[in-house]
């Protein structure tokens, strides 16, 4: 990722109303955290790309106020993270008037909806692959997802 995609999904971010969007790439992670007063990024560059992408960093530093920051490590090992498989818009339920798939607690089986993600007015069922339990939800009600996006951590069975 360049520093002009990296801006370019600052400037998405902060228009779309996300509290934060998390990308993980095989040598590259950002996490981008929005507030009402500033953006947080949080980004590991393998050593061999970060002397390239030096030069590119500091007139983008003058453009656009962001601000490094390190979070604060959890203990998450033991659990495992169910991704979206695509970008898209995250449902918990299947329309407003009707009940969520899953909350915190409940106790999940290969097969199990677990959400549904819109993409391009096609709804999508996200299925479980393992049995377990929803220890937590990652993402909010009709929030944009990205690929690849941790959506729900699962303490397996």
């Amino acid at each position: 990722m360049d520093i002009k995609q990296i801006q370019d999904l600052i400037r998405f971010v902060s228009k779309s109303g996300v509290n934060e969007v998390s990308i993980e790439q095989e040598n590259f992670k950002i996490t981008i955290k929005t507030n009402q007063v500033a953006t947080i990024v949080n980004a590991t560059i393998p050593e061999a790309a970060h002397h390239a992408a030096a030069a590119s960093t500091a007139p983008a530093a003058t453009a656009t106020p962001v601000a490094l920051a390190v979070e604060p490590a959890n203990d998450t090992s033991k659990y495992v993270t169910i991704k979206s498989p695509m970008i898209g818009t995250f449902y918990r339920s299947a329309s407003p008037d009707k009940p969520l798939f899953v909350n915190v607690g409940d106790e999940i089986k290969p097969g199990a909806v677990l959400c549904i993600i819109e993409a391009m007015k096609l709804f999508n069922e996200i299925e479980a692959e393992i049995s377990g339990r929803i220890v937590k939800i990652l993402v909010d009600n009709a929030s944009p997802v990205e690929y690849d996006q941790p959506l729900f951590l699962v303490e397996p069975m």
